[in-house]
């Protein structure tokens, strides 16, 4: 049995071998877990079972942006707990639900106005698929079924998510079972005309062209909805060119394609704004949302959609269902709870504010590390930044883990993915924190040369 003892710190044992972890390297994990279990958490920080504190340089996994075990959240959880702990979504209703729904369509672009309640991003994508080509199919276009993701998208992980999401590992395994008729854009992170870009490249509008090209090879009248992340978040931080979301919108306009924003790790603060959509200055027809709407205390997603394609559902007997779709678990009371408590957070706080005036503090951070032993490439934009390693020859990934590993050791608790290393701090970060992180990344970094 591998059994873990915490020392210092609350009793924790377990045996590590029944939990089959997701997107882990179960084996590796379970042989060098040190530093790698965590007891407890609050604010910007978690504390391992040896007692070791991490500062949360990814705010958990893009969705801690307020802090751990904020004391307003877990109050409005609790309340909720005690009043209604769970209400069906089918047939029945809770009225803080549909003041959640109110509160957010306010806070999107003009225009997406109605807003449908999932408990993850990657049902919040599934739904966006399914409300696309059921749409075109209520509006007499019933041809439009075809999907256009792009390359190196992640978009969740069903089998929605992974047919148009665009990275190979989430998808090999299941070639049969993911959707027909789906093509992809190519990527926008080229290296040899935008390593070390600060914020936005200035090269790689022309890459929006690719739909065109899609358009006249499949015809449009096939094309029922482009998905792409504003920032490609779980790709390593892959920010849009100067210019490139602009087109995209021009040509699915022309076109009559529905253009849907995966927004899961964008929206709620992470660009220094409601929605990434605001941040770039373009508007889709959809936004698919997840993580910071509650500060990711409780599972809780949903689909922002512009008020026509709602309206395309509302036809026929007023008494029959107009949309075949939903979860058990669609707008739960206690999720909705923790949501107005975070959202009364940024709005009391000025939380977008305060992640602009940081944005400038980690990019001057982050960058610094340029120069440093294997560093080939580092991006930024809003709070989220990314530094590339270069692979250990024959080894890919080994690098970023041995980095990782090394940041555990002083402090440091970010992402790797491949050989990337993201980090995307919270919203309640000090420039200080934020400094130390990147000092304490470029140890890491030599630690590991």
């Amino acid at each position: 049995m591998n059994e873990i003892t915490a020392r210092g710190m609350p009793e924790v044992a377990a045996n590590l071998e029944p939990y089959w972890m997701p997107f882990s390297h179960n084996r590796y994990f379970k042989r060098h877990h040190e530093r790698r279990l965590l007891a407890r958490a609050e604010g910007a920080y978690y504390w391992t079972v040896e007692g070791d504190r991490l500062f949360d340089c990814l705010s958990g996994l893009w969705c801690v942006g307020l802090g751990h075990a904020h004391p307003r959240i877990g109050a409005a959880i609790k309340r909720q707990f005690e009043t209604v702990d769970y209400c069906p979504a089918f047939q029945m209703g809770y009225p803080e639900t549909f003041r959640l729904a109110d509160r957010i369509a306010r806070m999107a672009p003009a225009g997406l106005d109605h807003v449908f309640f999932v408990n993850s991003g990657s049902e919040s994508v599934d739904t966006a698929l399914k409300i696309a080509l059921a749409y075109h199919r209520m509006k007499g276009e019933a041809g439009r079924v075809r999907l256009i993701g792009r390359e190196r998208g992640y978009h969740g992980v069903g089998f929605g998510g992974i047919s148009v999401g665009g990275m190979v590992a989430n998808r090999k395994m299941w070639p049969t079972a993911q959707l027909v008729g789906v093509d992809h854009l190519p990527h926008t992170h080229n290296p040899a005309q935008m390593a070390f870009s600060r914020g936005m490249p200035n090269w790689g509008a022309h890459l929006a062209d690719e739909l065109t090209r899609l358009v006249a090879l499949h015809d449009a009248s096939t094309i029922a909805a482009v998905i792409v992340e504003p920032m490609q978040g779980s790709a390593g931080v892959v920010v849009p060119p100067v210019g490139y979301l602009e087109k995209l919108r021009e040509i699915c306009t022309k076109h009559g394609i529905l253009l849907i924003f995966d927004e899961v790790i964008t929206g709620f603060g992470r660009m220094g704004a409601a929605f990434g959509a605001e941040r770039f200055g373009v508007t889709p027809d959809m936004i698919t949302f997840a993580k910071s709407v509650n500060n990711g205390v409780i599972p809780l997603g949903g689909v922002i959609v512009r008020k026509e394609i709602y309206e395309a559902f509302m036809t026929g007997p007023e008494h029959s269902v107009e949309f075949f779709h939903g979860y058990t678990y669609s707008g739960h009371p206690m999720a909705v709870a923790a949501a107005h408590a975070t959202l009364d957070l940024v709005e009391e706080e000025g939380v977008f504010a305060r992640v602009r005036e940081l944005e400038p503090v980690l990019e001057d951070a982050m960058h610094s590390l340029k120069g440093e032993p294997g560093v080939i490439d580092i991006r930024n934009c809003g709070l989220a930044a990314a530094i590339d390693l270069e692979p250990i020859p024959d080894k890919p990934g080994v690098r970023a883990i041995k980095v990782f590993e090394e940041a555990l050791r002083r402090g440091q608790l970010p992402r790797f993915t491949g050989d990337t290393i993201a980090v995307g701090p919270p919203f309640i970060a000090t420039p200080q924190e934020i400094g130390k992180m990147a000092d304490d990344l470029r140890q890491a970094i030599r630690a590991t040369r």
